[in-house]
């Protein structure tokens, strides 16, 4: 599997992740004049080889109208009549201009409404009324653009990034001084693995946060891999230790992810009330609905009701559990699995087309009809669904 490691050690901002993802093409410069032919309104990206505490990687500059910004949080603004701002429909209208794949498109508006809307909830104001220094906009944008098109022409099958360093202390912006990690960076982060440390300052920003929540598939230790290429890409400070992100690309043999197993007991509602329950937690994004019979207090038979979901579903499960369920409280862990590589595959049979899952790993392989298909031949053939399988096997 192809797989990206970002060791976020020192952090992420928008830059740092353009300097190191573009580290891993083979004609980095290359691509740089793609994104220079881009034609986002004043803007203009320039690469160079820096050295941070004896290791060279790349540092990207953006500049708009030859001033360069860096990225702090964007200088939201709620005075109206403050110059040279622009709201989220401006964004939308700059994004809406720019000939990108659909998908990137996609990518970067999602980017840049998850940071309006972590702004939106700091400051307690409609993301409609989120004004943007436009400076700092057009810098995110170039940002956030760079990221998803490097995305997507590096095209892993799992992205997976190391507990975030934010750093400590305080930061200066336009509302005054604010906590490390700053509000919206904060809010970004919820349910990522964070820490701070010795070192003073904001080392990870809302551009960097928004785009890890974007395409890391989980966070956690490296796994083992056969590495391909390595990313440096430099920040702006000194600090007494490399102040960059590091991006490994390479091969994993197998598959595995983080899920979140939401569990409550039960013991007052009906076989049918349990399974409408069950219905409508798949239909919200569960990924498994079981429950099993226990034993509770008073020496009362009840039943487990156990939800396993990603991290990004939990908020829209947990609603659904206590609408649908009589349970007053919901127990969280996080689990750790392992998953065979999964794929679909039509096969041409004397019976028909028939659809059919290939599971690989782990040294094994696994093949299984479709239940739809091997039961319309056991209809058509007046026969059991064992004997359909029976006649399936040297297929």
């Amino acid at each position: 599997m192809k797989t990206l490691y970002l060791d976020c050690g020192m952090g992420a901002a928008g830059d740092m992740l353009t300097a190191a993802l573009i580290e891993l093409l083979p004609d980095p410069d290359g691509f740089l004049a793609e994104l220079n032919a881009l034609g986002i309104p004043d803007v203009r990206y320039e690469r160079e080889s820096v050295v941070r505490c004896g290791i060279t990687g790349s540092h990207i500059t953006v500049t708009v109208n030859g001033e360069e910004e860096g990225e702090p949080h964007h200088h939201h603004h709620e005075d109206g009549h403050h110059h040279h701002h622009r709201d989220l429909h401006g964004v939308e209208h700059i994004l809406s201009h720019l000939a990108l794949p659909p998908q990137v498109r996609e990518n970067v508006s999602a980017v840049y409404h998850r940071i309006a809307e972590a702004e939106s909830h700091v400051h307690g104001r409609p993301v409609d009324e989120i004004h943007f220094h436009e400076v700092g906009t057009m810098d995110a944008i170039a940002d956030i653009t760079a990221v998803c098109l490097l995305m997507e022409r590096i095209a892993p099958d799992e992205v997976i990034a190391s507990a975030v360093h934010v750093g400590s202390g305080q930061v200066e912006c336009a509302h005054g001084i604010l906590p490390v990690p700053a509000p919206a960076t904060a809010h970004i982060l919820r349910g990522v693995p964070i820490y701070g440390g010795e070192i003073a300052g904001e080392l990870c920003t809302p551009t960097g946060a928004a785009l890890l929540r974007q395409f890391v598939t989980r966070f956690g230790e490296m796994p083992v891999m056969t590495v391909d290429a390595i990313g440096y890409g430099m920040g702006k400070k000194e600090f007494g230790r490399a102040n960059c992100v590091r991006a490994l690309l390479g091969e994993t043999e197998h598959r595995a992810d983080t899920v979140i197993e939401l569990s409550c007991n039960l013991d007052d509602m009906t076989a049918e009330e349990l399974g409408f329950a069950a219905e409508r937690l798949l239909a919200g994004g569960a990924l498994e609905v079981y429950t099993l019979p226990v034993g509770m207090k008073k020496s009362r038979l009840g039943t487990l009701l156990q939800v396993l979901c990603h991290e990004e579903q939990k908020e829209e499960i947990l609603r659904l559990i206590f609408r649908h369920t009589t349970t007053i409280g919901v127990r969280e862990t996080r689990l750790h699995r392992y998953l065979l590589e999964r794929s679909s595959e039509t096969v041409d049979t004397p019976y028909g087309a028939l659809r059919r899952k290939r599971s690989t790993g782990y040294g094994v392989t696994r093949l299984k009809y479709e239940y739809d298909d091997l039961a319309r031949i056991a209809r058509e053939k007046g026969i059991s669904i064992a004997e359909v399988r029976a006649l399936l096997e040297d297929i």
